[in-house]
């Protein structure tokens, strides 16, 4: 490991992280990225204005947008410990639309399915995300499609495997 790769490693062991894993393993080809990209991550999943359940819905939507069953892997448990029921998991797994959404978790679908499906959002999309989630959590909630899109790559790229004894979800 070069001394750049190590600094960078070593700031994410340091972080709520705790351990080298997952998306940051291939993103060590570029650590200035992995410094960078794993600081926003940590605003994003931690600390964003968007409820933790909506998060990690949008979270499992990009992952499924993207194909990527490493990010699923992590996330679905957490989606789960923040409150979306399993019916809704399997729903997005399959990759359709769940039914029995609240109006929050609809609203964070419909805005998510759309940015990342169209690359935009309809203005009565937007209309509606900012009305339930207030201009901050509506571009946090970019930030989070645009982050896991991201790591979602690089993983798709790197071949990130699951762990061992873990099934794809799809």
């Amino acid at each position: 490991m070069t001394a750049p790769q190590r600094r960078a490693a070593e700031a994410l062991v340091r972080g709520r992280r705790g351990a080298l894993f997952g998306p940051f393993v291939p993103m060590l080809r570029s650590p200035e990225l992995l410094d960078r990209a794993q600081r926003l991550g940590e605003y994003l999943r931690y600390e964003s204005a968007l409820a933790p359940k909506l998060r990690e819905l949008a979270i499992l939507i990009t992952a499924r947008h993207f194909r990527q069953a490493y990010e699923w892997h992590v996330h679905a448990p957490a989606a789960a410990a923040a409150g979306l029921t399993a019916t809704t998991i399997a729903t997005l797994a399959a990759g359709r639309r769940p039914a029995a959404l609240q109006p929050d978790e609809a609203v964070v679908y419909d805005f998510c399915t759309q940015l990342l499906g169209e690359h935009a959002v309809r203005d009565a999309t937007y209309a509606a995300a900012r009305d339930r989630l207030q201009e901050i959590g509506l571009i946090d909630l970019c930030g989070v499609c645009g982050y896991y899109g991201m790591l979602a790559l690089i993983m798709n790229v790197g071949r990130t495997p699951l762990p061992p004894g873990a099934a794809a979800p799809w």
